[in-house]
Order: C-alpha cells, then structure tokens, then sequence
C-alpha cells in the first residue's frame, strides 16, 4: 500500500469504474453513465467520498467560465477528445455525466464503439489534493485511504478498467525495455521543445503541460516496479541480459534528470 506522500506525488493519477453506461442516443450522439463511484474501496486501496469532484465542476465544469473545462477523451488521450460534456455532477451513486460525441472522425468512432460495447468503462484523470486524503481503518473495509476532494482533469471512456500508465513488460524480458524508454525520451523531448516554444492557445499549452505529467506518471510507474531488481538480474541472466539491463538503468537515471 502506497503512503500519503506517495499518493501526493503521483504526477497525473488514473482511476477506473467497472460501472457499465446507463445510456447511449445515437441520433442525437449523447452518452450517460458515471465516471465514478462513491464508498466504494477501489485497487488503490482508495474510497472517494461525496464531494471530491464539488470544488473542480465549480471551477472547471460546464457551467463554468474557465477556458480549461474538464474534458471527455478516449484512454486518457489529450490527442483525442471525442466529446463534450454537457452535464456533470455528484449524485448518491457517484459522479454522473452526459456528453455529446464529436463529429469527427474521432467522434464518431468512439460513438460506434459505445454502442457495440468496446468503450464500457469509464476512468478519470485527477491529482489528489493534500490535506484532503486521510488514511483510515475499518472491519469492513480495513485499511484504506478515505479522499474527500480531488482535482478533476478529464474522464475517458476506456476499453477496459486498468492504469493505463502501468506498462505490460514481458516476464522473460529486462524488466525495463529501451524501446520503451527511448519512446518516452523522444516524445517528451518533442513537449517540451513545444511547452518553450510558446506557440498557440493557453488551452494547448495546458493540454501540452497535462501530456508531460502523463509521461512522467508511466516513468514513475516503471521505478514503482517491485520486480525490477538489478542485482537478481546479473546473477539469474546470461551476461548480455544482464549487461542490457545495467544499461536501462542507465538510461533510467538519465531520463530521470530530464523529469525533474
């Protein structure tokens, strides 16, 4: 279980609900469902209470006058958002939502794919706020982390409820991959050279800002991974195994440098 101070440092959080759409209009492309469900002990071990999402649909919801709204995108994607929110708001249940589909391409597939049921999830993109998650210890629930307010970014339509930032990494192979790496590396390169350039909205920029935090989340995710570890991998690999993982170590620190 992750501390207080880990959950704060989380770059750009994700977070799935299993709850399946409660609605989907195809003449008039409106989808409805949640994106979020309250009391409920989720993987991280978090239960968000009532109330956490008040304070981010105030300044950022669709009533609000603020140029950086909180979007609706596909896995989590700055790249793809396939429509607009027209309602968001905290019942008993949860956090509910209606948006209306795009019509663009992205838009329209992502219409096509509620209705055959590829899209059937839904998970937001959020920072935990500090002073506002306790942890806490109950019979039913035993240890968890009770967040009464978070800051509200995004909801995603998603294929199904995983972390997207977690990357699937093959048990046969160096637990870090450079092809990953380098990936991350060029891309981050290619934000960053963007973020200094100024150029375009301050909504771009901002999607731009989220994106580096993203890229930042899936690096934190591969120095998370318990079962990297350096000295077991010289010893139990041949030596060109071993050599190549020494190198992704390398290459970690160094990517490292450049995130901080």
């Amino acid at each position: 279980m992750k501390s207080i101070n880990e959950k704060l440092n989380t770059a750009y959080g994700v977070k799935s609900t299993s709850v399946e759409l409660k609605d989907v209009d195809e003449t008039n492309r409106i989808v409805k469902g949640y994106l979020s469900a309250f009391d409920i002990k989720d993987s991280d071990s978090d239960i968000i209470r009532k109330g956490a999402f008040k304070k981010s649909i105030k300044e950022r919801g669709v009533n609000s006058k603020s140029n950086r709204r909180i979007a609706h995108l596909r896995n989590h994607d700055w790249e793809q958002q396939i429509g607009v929110f027209k309602e968001l708001a905290e019942d008993e249940y949860g956090l509910y939502f209606v948006s209306e589909l795009g019509r663009s391409t992205k838009g329209t597939d992502a219409l096509l794919d509620y209705q055959d049921g590829i899209l059937r999830e839904h998970s937001i993109g959020f920072n935990y706020v500090d002073g506002k998650i306790k942890k806490k210890e109950d019979e039913e629930n035993g240890e968890y982390f009770e967040i009464k307010e978070v800051i509200l970014w995004e909801g995603s339509g998603v294929t199904f409820g995983a972390n997207e930032f977690t990357p699937v990494l093959e048990a046969n192979k160096s637990i870090l991959d450079s092809d990953y790496l380098f990936n991350l590396n060029e891309e981050m390169s290619t934000l960053i050279k963007a973020l200094k350039n100024g150029k375009g909205t301050d909504e771009r920029l901002e999607n731009i800002e989220l994106k580096l935090k993203q890229i930042q989340q899936k690096y934190n995710s591969l120095l998370e991974l318990k079962s990297f570890d350096k000295n077991t991998l010289i010893t139990e690999s041949s030596n060109e195994e071993a050599q190549k993982a020494l190198k992704d170590e390398q290459l970690k620190q160094l990517l490292l440098k450049q995130l901080i």
